[in-house]
Protein backbone atom coordinates (compact mmCIF):
# COMPACT_ATOMS: atom_id res chain seq x y z
CA UNK A 1 0.00 0.00 0.00
CA UNK A 2 1.16 3.16 -0.80
CA UNK A 3 -0.19 5.96 2.05
CA UNK A 4 0.36 9.97 1.26
CA UNK A 5 -0.49 11.84 3.78
CA UNK A 6 -0.93 16.00 3.27
CA UNK A 7 -1.26 18.08 6.16
CA UNK A 8 -2.07 20.92 4.59
CA UNK A 9 -2.64 22.64 8.47
CA UNK A 10 0.13 21.35 10.01
CA UNK A 11 -1.43 19.38 12.59
CA UNK A 12 -0.25 17.68 15.05
CA UNK A 13 -1.37 15.46 17.90
CA UNK A 14 0.17 13.35 20.27
CA UNK A 15 0.77 10.22 17.58
CA UNK A 16 2.32 10.12 14.50
CA UNK A 17 -0.51 11.06 12.00
CA UNK A 18 0.91 9.03 8.87
CA UNK A 19 1.86 5.67 10.98
CA UNK A 20 -1.47 5.87 12.54
CA UNK A 21 -3.54 6.04 8.93
CA UNK A 22 -1.08 3.69 7.40
CA UNK A 23 -2.02 1.05 10.33
CA UNK A 24 -5.24 1.67 10.71
CA UNK A 25 -5.46 1.67 6.61
CA UNK A 26 -3.24 -1.56 5.97
CA UNK A 27 -6.15 -3.67 8.99
CA UNK A 28 -9.20 -2.29 6.85
CA UNK A 29 -7.33 -3.52 3.95
CA UNK A 30 -6.34 -6.86 5.51
CA UNK A 31 -10.03 -7.49 7.09
CA UNK A 32 -11.83 -6.85 3.63
CA UNK A 33 -9.19 -9.33 2.02
CA UNK A 34 -8.11 -6.59 -0.56
CA UNK A 35 -5.84 -8.53 -3.57
CA UNK A 36 -4.86 -5.67 -4.86
CA UNK A 37 -1.66 -3.37 -4.12
CA UNK A 38 -3.52 -0.01 -3.33
CA UNK A 39 -2.72 4.10 -3.29
CA UNK A 40 -4.46 6.07 -1.38
CA UNK A 41 -4.14 9.73 -0.02
CA UNK A 42 -5.29 11.74 3.33
CA UNK A 43 -5.66 15.30 3.57
CA UNK A 44 -5.47 16.47 6.87
CA UNK A 45 -7.11 20.22 6.62
CA UNK A 46 -9.24 22.37 8.94
CA UNK A 47 -13.60 23.86 9.02
CA UNK A 48 -12.74 25.93 5.93
CA UNK A 49 -10.82 23.56 3.99
CA UNK A 50 -12.98 20.77 4.30
CA UNK A 51 -16.41 23.30 4.13
CA UNK A 52 -14.84 24.06 0.83
CA UNK A 53 -14.37 20.53 -0.40
CA UNK A 54 -17.87 19.34 0.93
CA UNK A 55 -19.38 22.37 -0.79
CA UNK A 56 -17.57 21.65 -3.98
CA UNK A 57 -18.19 18.24 -4.49
CA UNK A 58 -21.22 17.47 -2.07
CA UNK A 59 -22.76 21.11 -2.61
CA UNK A 60 -23.13 21.31 1.24
CA UNK A 61 -21.69 24.02 2.33
CA UNK A 62 -20.75 23.28 5.99
CA UNK A 63 -18.20 21.44 7.67
CA UNK A 64 -17.84 17.70 8.47
CA UNK A 65 -15.75 15.28 10.15
CA UNK A 66 -14.37 13.26 7.38
CA UNK A 67 -15.10 12.94 3.74
CA UNK A 68 -13.86 9.99 1.69
CA UNK A 69 -13.58 9.92 -2.66
CA UNK A 70 -13.82 6.36 -3.43
CA UNK A 71 -12.54 5.62 -7.00
CA UNK A 72 -13.68 1.94 -7.05
CA UNK A 73 -17.60 1.64 -8.17
CA UNK A 74 -18.90 -1.81 -6.19
CA UNK A 75 -22.05 -4.09 -7.15
CA UNK A 76 -21.66 -5.02 -3.58
CA UNK A 77 -19.26 -3.50 -0.72
CA UNK A 78 -15.77 -5.10 -0.34
CA UNK A 79 -16.48 -7.17 -3.73
CA UNK A 80 -12.91 -6.25 -5.35
CA UNK A 81 -13.43 -8.53 -8.55
CA UNK A 82 -15.34 -5.46 -10.17
CA UNK A 83 -11.77 -4.00 -10.09
CA UNK A 84 -10.46 -7.23 -12.71
CA UNK A 85 -12.95 -5.69 -15.46
CA UNK A 86 -13.58 -1.99 -17.42
CA UNK A 87 -12.73 -0.44 -14.22
CA UNK A 88 -8.91 -1.77 -13.79
CA UNK A 89 -7.53 0.46 -16.88
CA UNK A 90 -8.97 3.74 -15.22
CA UNK A 91 -7.74 2.49 -11.67
CA UNK A 92 -4.31 1.73 -12.63
CA UNK A 93 -1.35 3.89 -11.96
CA UNK A 94 0.50 3.11 -14.61
CA UNK A 95 4.01 3.91 -12.82
CA UNK A 96 3.33 1.90 -10.02
CA UNK A 97 0.76 -0.83 -10.90
CA UNK A 98 -0.92 0.03 -8.01
CA UNK A 99 -4.71 0.80 -8.13
CA UNK A 100 -5.39 4.31 -7.11
CA UNK A 101 -7.99 3.23 -4.41
CA UNK A 102 -9.50 6.67 -3.28
CA UNK A 103 -8.89 9.90 -1.41
CA UNK A 104 -9.86 11.07 2.47
CA UNK A 105 -10.11 14.24 4.21
CA UNK A 106 -9.93 14.69 8.24
CA UNK A 107 -10.95 17.99 9.48
CA UNK A 108 -8.43 18.35 12.45
CA UNK A 109 -11.17 20.91 14.56
CA UNK A 110 -13.63 17.79 14.21
CA UNK A 111 -11.10 14.87 15.74
CA UNK A 112 -10.55 17.46 18.58
CA UNK A 113 -13.81 18.35 19.67
CA UNK A 114 -15.79 15.01 18.76
CA UNK A 115 -13.15 13.38 21.06
CA UNK A 116 -13.83 15.37 23.62
CA UNK A 117 -17.52 15.23 22.93
CA UNK A 118 -17.26 10.88 23.13
CA UNK A 119 -15.05 11.36 25.89
CA UNK A 120 -11.62 9.27 24.27
CA UNK A 121 -8.41 10.10 23.10
CA UNK A 122 -7.94 12.38 19.66
CA UNK A 123 -6.11 9.18 18.72
CA UNK A 124 -8.74 7.23 18.68
CA UNK A 125 -11.48 9.51 16.87
CA UNK A 126 -8.58 9.85 14.19
CA UNK A 127 -8.49 6.09 13.93
CA UNK A 128 -12.10 5.55 13.61
CA UNK A 129 -11.73 8.24 10.73
CA UNK A 130 -9.41 6.61 9.15
CA UNK A 131 -11.47 3.02 9.51
CA UNK A 132 -14.68 4.86 8.84
CA UNK A 133 -13.73 6.38 5.63
CA UNK A 134 -11.63 3.32 4.51
CA UNK A 135 -14.48 1.29 4.87
CA UNK A 136 -16.34 3.90 2.19
CA UNK A 137 -13.47 3.26 -0.07
CA UNK A 138 -14.15 -0.26 0.02
CA UNK A 139 -17.76 0.70 -1.40
CA UNK A 140 -19.72 0.44 2.01
CA UNK A 141 -22.28 2.93 2.98
CA UNK A 142 -24.35 3.91 6.18
CA UNK A 143 -27.20 5.67 4.63
CA UNK A 144 -29.85 2.85 5.64
CA UNK A 145 -29.87 0.98 9.37
CA UNK A 146 -28.85 -2.25 7.84
CA UNK A 147 -26.23 -0.77 5.83
CA UNK A 148 -24.81 1.47 9.47
CA UNK A 149 -24.82 -1.90 11.60
CA UNK A 150 -22.29 -3.26 9.24
CA UNK A 151 -20.12 -0.52 9.12
CA UNK A 152 -20.09 0.06 12.71
CA UNK A 153 -19.78 -3.61 13.62
CA UNK A 154 -16.76 -3.35 11.32
CA UNK A 155 -15.40 -0.28 12.43
CA UNK A 156 -15.40 -1.47 16.08
CA UNK A 157 -13.85 -4.98 15.40
CA UNK A 158 -11.09 -3.33 13.36
CA UNK A 159 -10.26 -0.68 16.58
CA UNK A 160 -10.49 -3.58 18.70
CA UNK A 161 -7.84 -5.35 16.68
CA UNK A 162 -5.54 -2.80 16.93
CA UNK A 163 -6.45 -2.24 20.50
CA UNK A 164 -7.59 1.29 20.01
CA UNK A 165 -10.51 1.13 22.38
CA UNK A 166 -12.65 3.58 24.00
CA UNK A 167 -10.48 5.29 27.36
Amino acid sequence: MTFCVENEVDASFDFDIEELGRTVAQAVLDEEKCPYEVEISLTITDDEGIREINNEFRQIDSPTDVLSFPNVSYDEPGDFSVIDGEQKVDLLNPDTGNISFGDIVINVNRVRSQALEYGHSEKREFAFLVAHSMLHLCGYDHMEEQEAAVMEGKQNDILTYLGITRD
